[in-house]
Parts: structure tokens; sequence; C-alpha cells
């Protein structure tokens, strides 16, 4: 096979979707030239407009929303319904945004002593985004969907392992009537982003991904004075009160952790657990992941499937074992086999075990044992990350004052950390 060729494989079966040519050199200075071209016309056009294109696009979401969700499913092995879930979500955002943008960008009038002054927003020009294969939809919409009803041009470049999926996402904005060339994919490896973010065309990017990855880029990113916005790992905490809600934590926790087979930088990796309540909270816990529905992911009633490639998996078993030989043990769960992973819990976690220490991609959760606030808190801050954190109490009051004290980019009082337009979203310290 050519150097420059590119496989999709499914996950499941093992068999190749489909292949494909990365970009030269040529190739990716002509898309960037079109894209500034498209950009120079399309910064013209009112938000208006924008907006009303962007509720076709939600529309033709829908209209293929079957065709999508089987490609999400096959590059990356996400369980169908939570495929047909992710467009769903994509359709929403775009609906979202085409209410709201005219609103967000409208012109600000100030209050001064001498003449005229007010804020308007305008549009930086062509903007790079390097998405993740973990949401191959999701991700590349929460991103393109403002950034281009802003009045700015895309370059996509998407994980390799999920290039069906983007060329899909670059039909769907044709089909809605975008103009040509204002998004457009870039089928090219990760070394070839340097340059791609040296040249004078691109005004910004932004990352969602690995924090190396995002060291990567910032650094380079800000050799050339460029904007850059990142969405990094994560190792969020689930950390359970004694008075907390019991069958209802149980579910929030499963459902952080495991859904999307685990895969997500948002979900709940650490189980902290007040000492009191840990027995039975265990048992009910550990009861629920032994019935989670696993296998094939077309299958309607799949909730766990394999992981999106083996290596991964690997990784994870990796983690797994080191953490196992200096003391944790397994719960439930814990065997692997190419890229499928049993959905496993680990007692006896401590700092110092990279279960703990290190993001978990996949579905396994670790669980800590806490006497006091005081060591809920510590144990939530030991970590490099910060992009979220849920506290599940009853106690308003513990609540509140526990918020101010959490070094999280989001804090979430029995429920899930989302990614939601509506409110601000991103984390803090490696997390971006």
């Amino acid at each position: 096979m050519n150097s420059n060729s590119v496989r999709s494989v499914n996950p499941f079966t093992g068999e190749e979707i489909a292949s494909f040519q990365e970009n030269t050199g040529e190739e990716v200075q002509k898309l960037l030239i079109r894209a500034d071209r498209a950009y120079k016309s399309w910064r013209q056009v009112s938000v208006q407009e924008r907006s009303q294109l962007l509720s076709r696009l939600a529309g033709v979401l829908q209209e293929r929303k079957e065709a999508y969700a089987l490609c999400i499913t096959e590059e990356m092995g996400k369980p169908l319904k939570e495929s047909l879930a992710e467009i769903d979500k994509c359709a929403w955002v775009c609906r979202y945004y085409a209410e709201n943008a005219p609103g967000f960008l409208e012109i600000e009038s100030l209050e001064r002593d001498v003449g005229e002054a007010y804020i308007r927003y305008d549009p930086l020009g062509v903007i790079l985004g390097i998405m993740p294969w973990n949401y191959p939809f999701w991700q590349v919409f929460r991103f393109a969907a403002p950034t281009l009803t802003a009045g700015n041009a895309v370059l996509l470049k998407h994980a390799s392992n999920v290039w069906k999926s983007a060329g899909l996402i670059a039909s769907a904005f044709e089909e809605a009537g975008y103009p040509k060339d204002i998004f457009q994919v870039l089928y090219v490896s990760s070394k070839e982003i340097n340059s791609i973010i040296e040249d004078t065309i691109i005004q910004g990017i932004s990352l969602t991904g690995s924090t190396p990855a995002g060291m990567a880029v910032a650094s380079k990113a800000g050799s050339v004075i460029k904007r850059s916005v990142l969405e990094l790992g994560g190792n969020n905490a689930l950390v359970v009160f004694e008075d907390a809600n019991l069958e209802k934590s149980v579910d929030i926790c499963v459902q952080a952790r495991y859904q999307n087979t685990g895969q997500s930088c948002i979900a709940g990796k650490r189980l902290l657990l007040q000492k009191s309540i840990a027995e039975p909270f265990l048992e009910r816990f550990c009861r629920k992941v032994e019935s989670l529905v696993v296998g094939d992911p077309m299958n309607a009633d799949t909730e766990i499937s394999v992981m999106a490639r083996t290596d991964l998996a690997a990784t994870l078993y990796t983690q797994m074992q080191n953490s196992l030989n200096r003391g944790a043990r397994i719960l439930t769960g814990g065997k692997r086999e190419g890229a499928y992973f049993e959905p496993t819990v680990l007692g006896d976690v401590v700092p110092g075990m990279p279960v703990f220490d290190e993001e978990t991609f996949g579905p396994l959760i670790g669980v800590t044992l806490f006497a006091t606030e005081e060591e809920a808190l510590e144990l939530v801050s030991a970590s490099e990350y910060g992009l979220g954190v849920t506290v599940f109490t009853e106690d308003r009051d513990r609540a509140a004052r526990l918020i101010p004290k959490l070094d999280e980019g989001a804090v979430v009082i029995n429920a899930l950390v989302k990614s939601d337009p509506r409110w601000p979203f991103g984390g803090i310290k490696t997390s971006g």
C-alpha cells in the first residue's frame, strides 16, 4: 500500500471500509487559497442569511441521520443508538446558533462622554479545525456551526480513522447550500499541521484532542502569533457524599463513565466515595455496570461495544495492569480482547496509580475512598487536569461551600458534565 494512503477500518469486524489518499503539498496550498477566496465573499453575507443556511443544514442532518449514524458506528465502533443521538445533537446545535447568532453578533452601543462608540464582531478569516475521532460529527459541528455563522471559513483536519465521516460532513454543508469552498476537508497527517499553521492564510486554530497534541499546536500557533482554542484531556472526578441520593447518583455515574464506551474527555474517570456509603454504592454500581448490554454496535440494544482502535484498548489495559501491580484490585470486569475492553471497575485506587493520575480513555473507572470534605477536595485537585467535576450531595450549603474551592473548568451538582452551547465550556490546567 502507498505510504500516503490511509485506510478506514471497522474496529468491530476488522474490515476495511474505505481508503483515502493524503493531499499533496500542492493540493493543500490550493485548498488554502480557495478557502481564503471563499471567506472574502462569505464575510459580506449577513448573519441572517448565514443563519438561514444553518437551519437548512439542520434539516439535512435530520434527513440523512441514519446514513450518517451508520458511518460513525462503522468507523469508530460507537453503539448505533448513540450515533443516532449524536446526529440529533448536531442538528440541535445548528438550530441553536441559527436562532441565536443574530443576537450574539449584534452591535453593542457603549455609553461614552465623547462621541459615538460601539463594539462590533467581525470574523477573523480562515480557521483550521483539528478534530478528534470520539464524536466524529459532534466535535466538528460544535466548532464549525458558530465559526461559520460568525463569517469565517473552515478547513477541517479530522482524525485519520474517521475520514469517511469528514467527507460526509462536507457533503452535508454542500447539500444545505453553503458557498463552495467555505467548508473544506484537509486529508493530511498530523506531521503536516505545523506547515499549515504557518501559512499566512490561516488566522486561527481550534483543536480538540490530547494534551500533548494541544501543547504542540499551542507552541506552533504562539510562534507565529495566531489565536488557538484548545479543548484537551480530562480526568474528571465523580464525588459522592454520604447524603447523596444513592440510586440517582449510581445511574448518573454509570452513564458518565461508560457512555461512548468511555471514550470522552468529559467522562467521569475517577469515582471518589465517602467511606460511610462506599459499600452500598459499589454494590449497586458494579451490578449496574455488569448489566450493560455488550455486543455488536449495530444492534439497537447494545450499550457497550469495542473501542475505536486496538491500540487504544492496549493502552488502557497497560494502565490497568500497572495500577494492579501497585495495589489496585478488580471489582468487576478486567478482560480485554483486541479492540474490546470489558466494562471494568477497580477498587483500592490511590494517587500514584495510572488509573488515578492519567487520563483513562475507555470503559474503566478507579474507585478511591475519602472520609471528609477536606480529603475529597485534596483528591479532586490531585490531578494535572481540570476539565470538570460532578459533586453528588443533597446539602445545598455543602454544594455552595465546595464550588469556589474546586479548581475545574466546570462544577456540576448531581448531574453530568456536558458540552452545551448554552453555557461556557472549557478546562484549566492541562485540560485547556
